[in-house]
């Protein structure tokens, strides 16, 4: 093995040498390039004459200035590529590659060894590869077998043969620091190594660790939709951004990165991922939250209620004498049966409730809301629904422009044009004078007439009006969601199945937050689909793939509206029904049902069961939080068991923290979470915990993931994993209700090394279980 190891460690050192050289041609290439930029960008206008005196001067000059921009553009290229390259190529100087396969092909008797890496690499002579790309065709095999019979999927088609032997390298700062023959020992290793050391600020790439299971879903490449169902902690949002890497890779000819958006839980979980694709090389895709997205859309007509916000509701009111009312109401929008409601009432506007605004200038109406609405019902009813409306928006843009014939001869366009300034009257004449078909050199020339002045005053001061119209901003959108819940009995009728019984009080509640131009987070996407069906879907097809992270969070609703905002997009789903907290949770998508989405032959469901993030003690107690908790199989990584204690008041809960965090702290801990149920909660433990040193907390509008020692809620941890995780008052008074139990899951699966709970008084009854099977130290 010594003599295996060295010659390990010799081959790395020439591969290392290889990296070296074109590190430092690439560097020179960058700065010639750069300089190349640089230089055209300074003397682009030197190397152009332009001469207009005659059509072939005029094509010359044309030219010169398309040669111009097209060098310009291939420099800027070159550099481009050249400092991507460059950039991956230092970091394989830290780990130029993690693994080996022994390959046999069929109908080959020469074994090949194959090196891999984050990216490819040749040697001097460009014919032989030192190290494969991860995502090659011939590195899943390193994935997805043991040594023996094995294959992979080529353009050209399968190729079959032989796995001799894999090997696992731990390299750190281009020096061999250890090798493994998988095929001689058990388990992991190198994964061991991983999930055994402390957390980061920033999700990192998985590449020398990924599982056969991950690796599916990484090269899944059929159908619309793959949905991915995976425990807390087993790898799923990992797997999702490198196969976001392996499609980039794989269609780099007709796929960049700003044609992937990823959905993700909130803004600080962005800023937690956003160094996974750099660190492969590539560029970052567009990354939003659904929230940011509804603000985009409704931000300025309304205040619109985050799903935070909603939660926070849910976790903290639940005395409230509207509280049942309002869950109901929660599950009712977030479901199906409600996104045809829509589609229905939607089709009864057809023969009358369209409602319009007046349209008003100078605050008098020119069309009256009623006007409108009798032109829409009398008027072209044969025609679909949208080309009335064109129809409809052409009819007020004449009535505008007769308006304008009638005031430009008023008193008011006459103190208009005495109110003008100096620059804004040459303004004026120069526009007129080109409108007229003068030259630059005859602009001077002319006379402008006073009616055509007046002409202009009168169509600048219309133009917003024309705006308002031309983007159907007279219709009436807010009116008419208003009218949909004014009538509880017709809402049935349009609701297949059962409507809940306080469909009254739903509907009341729902027209007091419109009064108040507000719109809660349940309405937000039913009344921006109204919107949409009313004047067309405001579509995207330059998206060609999205992904949603923490997809038990969406609503059935949810889901169908963004099918038809990216109908060119195929759809990566990643989400565990175990961690399904909001309230919708009822009418939650079942990821087995969601195959409705595009239709079974074009959906693929892959299930993950195996978790990683925690050590096994960890996840042997948290799998019996759940229901279906025994699907879960953990990972072979010893620990320490959770801990419970209890204590009677609030003084010594604070008193344990601030010491066990100081302990903690000792240790080498550096990622500390103290989870709370609700921001309420957090934001009273924050103000108690004080004293500890370098205590933040984190909120819904923190924009990055603090390390550290942090306070957050439940609902915001989700996603992010913590060295030790402090669950600050897991009492029955806190955590008594089943409907908590998703949400006391997800905040006990966050950690990875230590999980430490507290309760003040009688703990929850989530843990009896797992105090009499001795998983957890009392």
């Amino acid at each position: 093995m010594n003599t295996e190891f060295q010659q390990a460690q010799k081959r790395l050192e020439s591969v290392m040498e290889r990296i070296n050289e074109e590190t430092i041609r690439l560097d020179e290439e960058t700065s010639k390039r750069k300089n190349e930029v640089v230089h055209i960008r300074k003397h682009f206008w030197d190397e152009i004459k332009v001469n207009n005196d005659t059509f072939d001067d005029f094509l010359e000059t044309i030219i010169g200035l398309r040669q111009e921009t097209q060098a310009l553009s291939v420099s800027q290229s070159t550099h481009r590529h050249a400092s991507k390259r460059l950039s991956t190529l230092r970091r394989m100087q830290e780990v130029p590659y993690f693994g080996r396969i022994d390959f046999i092909e069929e109908g080959d008797s020469t074994q090949e060894q194959i090196y891999i890496g984050i990216s490819s690499l040749s040697d001097s002579s460009g014919e032989d590869f030192l190290i494969y790309d991860w995502r090659a065709p011939v590195s899943s095999v390193y994935y997805d077998y043991q040594p023996g019979p094995a294959k992979y999927k080529t353009p050209g088609g399968i190729i079959e043969g032989k796995l001799e032997k894999k090997w696992q390298y731990l390299i750190r700062d281009g020096v061999l620091q250890s090798m493994f023959d998988t095929s001689l020992t058990i388990g992991d290793e190198i994964l061991q190594q991983v999930l055994g050391k402390g957390t980061d600020k920033q999700m990192h790439n998985i590449v020398a660790t990924i599982q056969q299971e991950q690796n599916q879903i990484i090269r899944h490449d059929k159908g619309r939709l793959l949905i991915v169902h995976g425990a807390a902690g087993s790898g799923k949002t990992s797997a999702a951004m490198q196969r976001i890497a392996y499609l980039l890779y794989k269609y780099r000819d007709h796929l960049n990165a700003d044609q992937i958006i990823l959905f993700s839980p909130n803004k600080m979980f962005n800023s937690y991922v956003s160094n996974v694709l750099p660190e492969l090389g590539e560029e970052n895709m567009q990354q939003v939250t659904f929230q940011e997205y509804l603000d985009h859309r409704l931000g300025k007509e309304f205040e619109v209620e985050t799903p935070f916000e909603q939660l926070e509701y849910v976790l903290t009111a639940t005395k409230d004498s509207s509280y049942r009312s309002r869950i109901a109401g929660i599950r009712l929008k977030a479901s199906i049966h409600f996104f045809e409601a829509i589609h229905s009432y939607r089709q009864s506007l057809e023969d009358t409730g369209m409602l319009f605004k007046d349209l008003t200038f100078r605050g008098k109406p020119i069309v009256t809301s009623q006007q409108i609405g009798e032109w829409f019902y009398s008027h072209d009813t044969s025609l679909r629904f949208h080309n009335r409306l064109e129809k409809l928006m052409e009819w007020l843009l004449e009535k505008i422009k007769d308006v304008q014939k009638m005031e430009y001869s008023k008193q008011w366009v006459q103190e208009e044009i005495e109110l003008l300034s100096n620059e804004e009257y040459h303004k004026a004449h120069r526009y007129l004078a080109e409108k007229r078909g003068y030259k630059r050199e005859e602009k001077a020339d002319y006379e402008m007439e006073p009616k055509a002045l007046a002409r202009l005053i009168v169509q600048q001061k219309l133009k917003p009006l024309r705006k308002i119209v031309r983007a159907y901003r007279f219709i009436d959108y807010k009116g008419m969601y208003q009218q949909l819940f004014s009538n509880p009995q017709q809402i049935r009728e349009w609701i297949e199945g059962e409507t809940p019984a306080s469909l009254p009080d739903i509907c009341q509640a729902t027209l007091e937050m419109l009064t108040q131009n507000k719109l809660y987070y349940e309405d937000a996407t039913p009344f921006l689909l109204l919107k949409e069906l009313i004047q067309g879907f405001e579509t995207n097809s330059s998206i060609k793939h999205i992904v949603v992270d923490e997809a038990q969070d969406y609503s059935p609703f949810q889901f169908e509206f963004l099918k038809r905002l990216f109908p060119a997009a195929r759809m990566t789903v990643l989400g565990d029904f175990n961690q399904a907290i909001f309230a919708h949770a009822n009418e939650m998508v079942d990821f087995h049902t969601l195959t409705n989405l595009y239709g079974p032959d074009e959906t693929e469901v892959i299930n993950i069961a195996r978790s990683y993030r925690s050590t096994k003690p960890i996840i042997e107690f948290t799998r019996r939080l759940v229901p279906n908790g025994k699907q879960i199989i953990p990972f072979e990584r010893d620990g320490e068991r959770p801990v419970l204690t209890q204590v009677d008041n609030y003084t010594k809960l604070h008193s344990c923290i601030v010491s066990k965090v100081a302990e903690l702290r000792e240790r080498g801990l550096n990622s500390i979470s103290i989870i709370c149920k609700s921001a309420k909660e957090s934001a009273s433990a924050y103000e108690s915990l004080s004293s500890i040193d370098g205590l933040k907390l984190l909120r819904s509008n923190s924009l990055e993931y603090e390390q550290g020692v942090v306070v957050i809620p439940s609902y915001l941890s989700k996603g992010i994993e913590f060295d030790a995780v402090i669950i600050y008052d897991a009492s029955a008074n806190v955590y008594g209700d089943e409907s908590l139990r998703r949400v006391f899951y997800t905040s006990c699966t966050r950690a990875m090394h230590v999980l430490q709970l507290y309760s003040v008084g009688e703990h929850s009854p989530f843990l009896q279980d797992g105090l009499q099977e001795g998983f957890i130290e009392n």
